[in-house]
């Protein structure tokens, strides 16, 4: 796998709200993405570190992205690494708007101006064999303690409604509900405290990686579920551990707004490459 990469590979670190990523550039030259590569890039000691992995590669829009959870697992959508890869290509090319895809589906993105990115993540997955769920059920509320909401934003979401995010004890927690039979394809959670009808609070913990500071999909999800179940309106600022985005369910799908960072640009080593075989 890595002896084709003689002079290194190029990536670049990015995040928004502290929901980190490393994005690498395949649009020029194509090359497989091992869970081993993967897993490699993403050790926070040994590699870079990140919660997600993103590769953008040619599609049929502007550009094609795929995305890998911290333990080499896909994941189809990553709302956070698209809008930070979408002003990427904008900062590039000088477009307003794009036609992005992915394992989700086309998504578009726009500048919002301020500095803010603007994605929509298409319409949120509310059937129990979208989701996936393990068997039919009323997905507003599961069959589980303190009855969460299940939503699919093409990845599977549970969340819980809670009086006060900070005292749950999230990393065990998220642990145990990510693993729960309901999901079969395993799940992202969130905690989420309502503060008004235009506000929520969350914490995240997501499929694969862990706790994060911020979760764009978790949001998405998480403002669904809080208008389905009659809490908040379908616009809606939510504050996570990193910052805050803005979440919009419109007619055409959720929209999600917010700043993006890119921190730095760098190489992986040939030696740190050949490490990972």
């Amino acid at each position: 796998m890595c002896s084709d990469f003689t002079n290194g590979l190029p990536f670049m670190k990015m995040h928004g709200l502290g929901n980190d990523f490393v994005v690498l550039d395949a649009r020029a030259r194509s090359w497989a993405v091992t869970p081993a590569l993967a897993k490699g890039i993403g050790h926070r000691q040994f590699g870079v570190g990140f919660d997600q992995l993103a590769v953008i590669s040619k599609g049929t829009g502007d550009a094609h992205l795929t995305f890998y959870n911290a333990d080499g697992s896909l994941s189809a959508a990553c709302g956070n690494a698209t809008r930070c890869i979408a002003r990427h290509l904008m900062d590039e090319s000088g477009a307003t708007r794009l036609h992005l895809t992915t394992a989700r589906g086309d998504l578009a993105a726009v500048d919002a101006g301020k500095g803010l990115t603007s994605v929509n993540m298409g319409h949120p997955q509310l059937a129990w064999d979208e989701i996936p769920l393990a068997r039919e059920m009323d997905t507003l509320a599961l069959p589980i303690d303190g009855a969460p909401t299940a939503t699919g934003m093409g990845n599977p979401h549970c969340t819980f409604f809670v009086d006060d995010v900070a005292v749950v004890a999230l990393e065990a927690f998220g642990a145990e509900m990510e693993h729960h039979p309901l999901f079969p394809e395993r799940t992202n959670v969130q905690v989420a405290q309502i503060i008004g009808p235009d506000h929520i609070r969350m914490r995240v913990w997501e499929r694969g990686v862990g706790i994060t500071l911020a979760s764009g999909s978790s949001s998405c999800a998480t403002a669904v579920a809080a208008a389905r179940r009659g809490l908040t309106g379908r616009s809606v600022c939510i504050d996570l551990d990193g910052g805050s985005l803005q979440i919009d369910w419109r007619e055409d799908g959720v929209w999600m707004t917010g700043p993006t960072m890119h921190v730095a640009s760098g190489v992986l080593t040939p030696a740190f490459l050949a490490s990972l075989t």
